[in-house]
């Protein structure tokens, strides 16, 4: 996808200025942490375990340039996929925590998204308690959501074009590539927003795409953050260890990297 390509760009000249001093990749999420006192999270991306070996071609990284990671970003495997978009988000660390603070009530992504009674939303990956919220509001909800059996890909896809007036992605479609593809689906007046502690907060790597809303998480307690990963803890463990921050198109400033 271009947007990794851009994400690459955005991160390339930092990458090689400092190394990895941790890795974790755990059942829900991938942790890296840099020297210069980042922490990136992204979502475990892995398909059915074929063999006891989910990192192929294992080698130490830990002490090595963080563009030793940052490469797999264009990688077949999800595992590596993982690694690099966590990578990403380790470098881009800094940046994200001077990113405004999620704390409204109704979220910056629902305001931000102008979504309110009879709003049609369409989401996709299951978040139960943005799905509650959104319907308190009065929304009404199309989900597609293929690890816990959710809709018909088909169906939703038909339904961006005509019926939605927003679309809600899980940053984790980033790494199963359909980003892009989903933002070309939609109707000219859709807005789109991506969500979820996996999602890059580099508003450039966006810009090329109907992007209205970022809304992710920065760490801000490296060491229960790190402690939750390895414990296959997913996004309610670590909500507490991490900042809720957000961008919105035109009103807060794009934060680069380097």
């Amino acid at each position: 996808m271009e947007v990794m390509r851009r994400l690459y760009e955005a991160c390339a000249k930092r990458a090689t200025e400092v190394s990895v001093t941790e890795l974790v990749i755990g059942l829900g999420y991938t942790a890296v942490a840099t020297d210069d006192g980042g922490l990136g999270l992204a979502y475990t991306w892995s398909a059915d375990k074929a063999c006891c070996s989910f990192w192929r071609g294992w080698e130490d990284v830990e002490g090595a340039p963080a563009s030793g990671l940052l490469e797999r970003l264009g990688s077949d495997d999800g595992i590596e996929r993982s690694v690099a978009l966590a990578t990403v988000n380790a470098l881009n660390h800094a940046a994200a925590l001077s990113l405004p603070v999620d704390d409204r009530s109704s979220g910056a992504l629902v305001e931000g998204l102008g979504i309110g009674s009879g709003s049609r939303v369409a989401m996709v990956g299951f978040f139960p308690p943005l799905a509650k919220a959104l319907t308190e509001l009065g929304a009404e909800l199309r989900i597609v959501d293929e690890g816990r059996g959710m809709g018909d890909e088909a169906t939703f896809r038909g339904c961006l074009s005509s019926w939605a007036d927003v679309l809600i992605m899980t940053a984790t479609t980033l790494l199963g590539g359909t980003t892009e593809d989903l933002l070309a689906a939609v109707g000219p007046r859709v807005r789109a927003g991506l969500l979820g502690p996996s999602t890059p907060l580099i508003p450039e790597a966006f810009a090329h795409l109907p992007v209205d809303v970022l809304a992710g998480m920065a760490p801000v307690d490296a060491d229960e953050v790190l402690r939750a990963v390895r414990h296959g803890a997913g996004t309610p463990q670590l909500s507490p260890f991490s900042r809720k921050v957000y961008w919105r198109h035109g009103v807060t400033p794009g934060s680069r990297v380097a």
